[in-house]
């Protein structure tokens, strides 16, 4: 039987916006394809082995969390960088999409990241919060959710994880929300993400799956329900507008 390991990173500090509810899906999403899937949950104590994990979850937190949480991350920072670099599965929500960058820079000072991926963040006013809906010609459906965050973020020439249809995206100017770098996505959308957006969960089971076994290849699941969430927020937003 295949099998997958997800990280969970610091859900004590780093479960603002329903992180958990990614966790579930994605395991409940592998079991029902007969997947075994583990999940190993880390606090700030923990030492963290990235070559026994095939999914990594770094969710959102206050500023004051974030901090607590990038100290610690430096010291693994390589081990980090290296587990990416070698095609290692990543969703980071919100603070833990801040993260990634070089750095998160706050009227109270400069939040050093993790320079996982080549994007930086600055706080700006007003906070951006609405329902958010985006596009991307590699997924077939749209993708939804729900943005609340005061940091702008730049993603350079990095792809995003999507085109914003309705919302404010990454900073609110250049109409792109998220970041796509290797097998790392890199989102504010929360609520959670995932349950609204199955082909974004089977997504990174694919990739996870590819690079452990070779065999990427997902059975398909009954998601009806789950697609008409989906396209009930795209139709309120987008489609009448």
């Amino acid at each position: 039987m295949m099998k997958l390991t997800i990280g969970h990173l610091y859900p004590d500090l780093l479960n603002l916006y329903g992180d958990r509810g990614n966790i579930q899906c994605m395991t409940k999403r592998s079991l029902w394809r007969g997947i075994e899937a583990e999940t190993i949950e880390f606090s700030l104590e923990d030492h963290i082995d990235f070559s026994n994990l095939d999914i990594v979850l770094l969710g959102g937190g206050s500023d004051r969390e974030q901090m607590l949480v990038c100290n610690k991350l430096r010291s693994i920072q390589k081990n980090f960088k290296n587990y990416i670099e070698d095609g290692g599965s990543v969703i980071a929500v919100c603070g833990g999409y801040q993260l990634l960058g070089h750095y998160y820079k706050t009227s109270e000072g400069t939040m050093e990241g993790l320079s996982l991926v080549d994007l930086h963040t600055e706080q700006g006013e007003p906070r951006l919060i609405d329902n958010i809906v985006l596009e991307n010609e590699i997924f077939p459906l749209p993708i939804v959710g729900f943005e609340n965050h005061g940091g702008r973020t730049y993603i350079g020439d990095n792809k995003p994880f999507g085109k914003v249809l309705y919302g404010h995206g990454n900073n609110g100017e250049d109409h792109t929300e998220g970041v796509l770098y290797k097998n790392v996505i890199g989102t504010y959308l929360h609520g959670p993400l995932l349950p609204k957006n199955p082909h974004i969960c089977d997504y990174l089971l694919s990739n996870a799956l590819e690079r452990k076994y070779g065999k990427g290849d997902l059975t398909p699941l009954d998601d009806n329900l789950e697609v008409k969430a989906n396209q009930y927020i795209y139709n309120r937003f987008v489609k009448q507008a």
